[in-house]
């Protein structure tokens, strides 16, 4: 092999190698496992539970109701924290994330699904095999956060909360619903 083909040939295995690690920078998006987004918005106060009897006068404004709520159970990713459906005082639902802590992630969303939390691995990537719905992009992966669901969905049936990588289909955590 001559000298100048030994050169082609190698120019264009180093533009592979740069090439491939461009692409697998962009997919993986390592420098997410060290990197902290932290969010702390305000989340109402939650002064009845769904099961009590409304019993308040007519001046007094509806309380925010707890639907259902738990704690995260970590799958790809170590998870903590607590989520709550909630219904406000306006009729509107809200799920509300509590003190969540999570890696960060590329394209990491919000999703209500009808599936059961298993723990460990046999848990991980369930959630997009029956109903769902994405509320939105995880906004941060520490803190309080609240998550509007549209007044279209029907929360009914909905009965755990995923962090889930949209991009590589897997859960990082995910919390049951169960009914207060």
């Amino acid at each position: 092999m001559s000298r100048s083909t030994k050169l082609r040939l190698l120019s264009v295995l180093a533009l592979v190698a740069v090439l491939a690690a461009g692409a697998g920078l962009y997919l993986f998006q390592p420098w997410r496992l060290v990197t902290n987004r932290e969010v702390q918005e305000a989340l109402p106060e939650i002064s009845v539970p769904a099961s009590t009897p409304a019993s308040t006068p007519a001046s007094a404004a509806p309380a925010v109701r707890l639907l259902g709520g738990g704690a995260f159970v970590s799958h790809e990713h170590e998870t903590s924290g607590r989520a709550e459906l909630v219904r406000l005082a306006d009729g509107r639902h809200q799920l509300l994330l509590r003190d969540l802590d999570t890696s960060d992630g590329p394209d990491l969303r919000v999703w209500l699904t009808d599936q059961p939390v298993l723990p460990g691995r046999p848990g991980w990537d369930v959630f997009d095999d029956g109903r769902w719905v994405e509320l939105d992009r995880l906004r941060g992966n520490r803190g309080n956060q609240a998550y509007d669901v549209p007044a279209s969905v029907d929360v009914t049936g909905l009965t755990s909360v995923s962090i889930w990588c949209k991009r590589f289909a897997v859960s990082f955590g995910a919390a049951p619903l169960s009914a207060a």
